[in-house]
Formats: structure tokens, C-alpha cells, sequence
């Protein structure tokens, strides 16, 4: 698994113009799934966001906090392509990414339980609704 993360004051997903997910304060995570992830990578992956020190503390030093430290939300949005090879040529090769359905599957698991370590409510992400 692959995860892009960014420190945001704000974020959303969009989709034909209509907001689908969005978010105050926290962080917005980009996440790939390979051939090879297992849930084993779910609760590694799942526990380094959580526990990331991105955010100043009380007193505003920098790298004090974690996205729960903070009270903050996270917005988690599949991106399959974060699992691109292009080491060769200038056609990008996702053969190292999951199939769309084991994908949703494993997926909906690290949703699951980014919801069973933190507070649930400020999890947002949607299996249905986002390209996989």
C-alpha cells in the first residue's frame, strides 16, 4: 500500500460537480493498493496516518501532533494510480495495482478500521462513490 498524505485547513471530493466527501482541519490521504497488500498492510498503514506528528502542538511547535492529537479529520480517497510504474517508456504500467474489486474490498477494510482507531465520524471516504 501506498498512501499520499497532506496537512490540510480544508478538503473535498467532488464528483460531477457535487460535493461528496469533505473536511475541516486534518489531512487528506491519497491511497494505493498493490497486488501484494494484505490486512496485515491495512493495520500498519492504518496506524502510521493516525499517529503522523504533522501538526504543532498547544504552544505552536511544528511536528508535535498527530491528526488525533488535534481532534482533526481525515479524508481518505482511492487512488490506484499511486501504484504506477514508470520507470520505462511514457506509458505508465499499473499492473502493480489491485484489481478494481479486490481493491474496493481491501479498501473498505482500511476504512473500517481508520473508524475502529479513531473516531469514526471524522473518517471520510466512500467505496461506492470513488474510482478504485
Amino acid at each position: 500500500m501506498r498512501a499520499v498524505v497532506q496537512r490540510v485547513a480544508s478538503a473535498s471530493v467532488t464528483v460531477d460537480g457535487q460535493v461528496i466527501s469533505s473536511i475541516s482541519r486534518g489531512l487528506m490521504v491519497l491511497v494505493g493498493i498493490g497486488t501484494d497488500d494484505t490486512p496485515a498492510d491495512v493495520d500498519v498503514l492504518s496506524n502510521k496516518i493516525l499517529s503522523l506528528r504533522v501538526f504543532s502542538d498547544a504552544s505552536g511547535v511544528m511536528w508535535k501532533s498527530s491528526v488525533k492529537d488535534i481532534s482533526g479529520e481525515v479524508l481518505c480517497v482511492s487512488q490506484f494510480t499511486l501504484m504506477a510504474n514508470t520507470t520505462k517508456g511514457n506509458k505508465p504500467d499499473f499492473h502493480r495495482a489491485m484489481s478494481s474489486e479486490s481493491s474496493r474490498q481491501l479498501y473498505s477494510t482500511f476504512l473500517d478500521k481508520m473508524r475502529q482507531l479513531y473516531v469514526a465520524d471524522r473518517i471520510q471516504g466512500d467505496v461506492e462513490v470513488l474510482p478504485i
